[in-house]
Order: C-alpha cells, then sequence, then structure tokens
C-alpha cells in the first residue's frame, strides 16, 4: 500500500527504506530530533525528497494536491488557532468531494460525539481551549480520510496526536484509529509513549539521526537494547498479566 525507497532529505532523513500494508496501525517512535515529522511530511507529499515514495501504486511526488487529498490525512504537529470561524465550519472545510451531505452530517455527529465535541460545534475556534482546539483538528483530517465517505482514502499521518490529550481523551483516538484501520486502511502515528505504542501499535518503526534503525512487529522492534541503542539510557521489560511494560532505568543499574 505505501512503500518508501530510498528516502533521502538534505541532513535530515539518510536512505530511509520501508513498507506499509493495509489495516496497520504504525508508531513512529524515537528521541527528539529523530525525523519522526519529517518523514510525515514526505508520505504526506509536502516536502521535496531524493528517492521513491509511492501509496496505492501512486508516485506521491507526481500526485497533485486534490489527488493527494483523496488518497491521505495529514495532521501536523502544531496549526496556529487564529480564525474566526465556528467549529462546525472548521470541520465542514475537509469534506470529501463529491460526499453526500446526509453522510457527511451523520459522520460528523459520530466523530463530534466520540471526542466530546458535541457541544462545541457552534462555538468559535478562538474560544476553544488547547485540548479542544486538537479534537477538532483530529475530527477534521478523520472526516478527510472516513472510508464511509472517501473509498478512495489509503493512508492517515497523524504528528504527535495525543498533544493536550487527557486520558479519556486518548482512549477515544485510540478507538477511532482501530475503527479506521479494521476498514483496511493504514495509520501511521508519531508518539512519545514508549508504553502505548507497545500496547496499541501493530508495527513500529524506530528512528535515529534521520535513519530507519528498524521496523517491523512492536513487539520485536520495542526490545530494551534496541531501544537503549537509540534513546541512550537503559530499559527493563516487565510482564503483568496479558501486558508488557518498559521501564527507564540508569544504564549503568543494569550492567
Amino acid at each position: 500500500m505505501l512503500k518508501l525507497t530510498d528516502i533521502s532529505l538534505s541532513s535530515r532523513l539518510s536512505g530511509i527504506n520501508v513498507s506499509a500494508s493495509k489495516g496497520k496501525l504504525i508508531h513512529l517512535i524515537g528521541p527528539n530530533g529523530a525525523g519522526k515529522s519529517t518523514l510525515l511530511a514526505v508520505m504526506a507529499g509536502l516536502l521535496t525528497y531524493q528517492g521513491k515514495a509511492e501509496l496505492a501504486g501512486r508516485d506521491i511526488a507526481r500526485c497533485s494536491g486534490l489527488q493527494l487529498a483523496r488518497l491521505r490525512g495529514y495532521l501536523s504537529q502544531q496549526q496556529e488557532n487564529a480564525s474566526m470561524m465556528q467549529v462546525f465550519q472548521y470541520i465542514a472545510l475537509h469534506q470529501p468531494q463529491n460526499a453526500s451531505v446526509e453522510a457527511t452530517e451523520q459522520t460528523v455527529a459520530f466523530l463530534a460525539e466520540r471526542l466530546d465535541l458535541a457541544d462545541k460545534l457552534s462555538r468559535p475556534l478562538t474560544k476553544l481551549s488547547g485540548g479542544e482546539w486538537q479534537r477538532v483538528r483530529l475530527a477534521a483530517i478523520f472526516l478527510q480520510v472516513w472510508p464511509t465517505l472517501n473509498s478512495e482514502s489509503q493512508l492517515l499521518l497523524l504528528d504527535e496526536p495525543m498533544n493536550n490529550l487527557d486520558v479519556a481523551q486518548q482512549a477515544a483516538l485510540d478507538g477511532l484509529l482501530m475503527q479506521f484501520c479494521a476498514e483496511g486502511r493504514t495509520a501511521i502515528v508519531s508518539a512519545h509513549n514508549l508504553n502505548h505504542t507497545l500496547h496499541h501499535a501493530d508495527e513500529a518503526w524506530l528512528l535515529h539521526d534521520g535513519s530507519l534503525m528498524t521496523a517491523g512487529v512492536t513487539a520485536e522492534v520495542m526490545k530494551p537494547k534496541t531501544l537503549e541503542n537509540v534513546f541512550n539510557i537503559g530499559f527493563e521489560l516487565f510482564q503483568t498479566n496479558s501486558l508488557s511494560w518498559l521501564i527507564p532505568v540508569e544504564k549503568n543499574s543494569i550492567d
């Protein structure tokens, strides 16, 4: 579904080779400055790069803006909130082309209910808290690629989407991502909470200094020794019931 071949970008990315199949939730992990945001922007078709990036058999670099909008959704890490429009107006800007009014209204209502925005649809964007604005952005980008509205959608790219979300809102986002991927779509998400990745992601891509260190099934990628070499801190893996937990420790305590 998505194939990246020898993707490089000045000093920010170097020789990235990786692919993603349909129906997978993939987490991009790595230290600050590892290249996660840059790689997401490359996959979104927003940066000029060396190499080749293909989405659903199409060369991303050759896709028009309209084609990209149909194929993928992209949420940047930050976005200024300075518009006087109301929440429902902002979300409606992301309505897929040719989607019916009735289906769009139903999907907006569903997303607003799941993200606890139903009572905020008429509120001006400038009156939102940081967490509310993040949820509005998420509702809008889900609307753009939601399978019942956009049959062409393939990919959702989210850059640190958990920012400003409380634990209940994070759980709501997890549920929407699971539902999105269950429809045969793929989501690639940059993340910092390693245990959240361990518990929720189907696959993990580990980046360091612009290079892809390893990629694959989450449990295989997120082994303590592998993570220690990238994060420069020790890890111990604990098993509690059916879940595993990574605990950071001082390196000299595990030598």
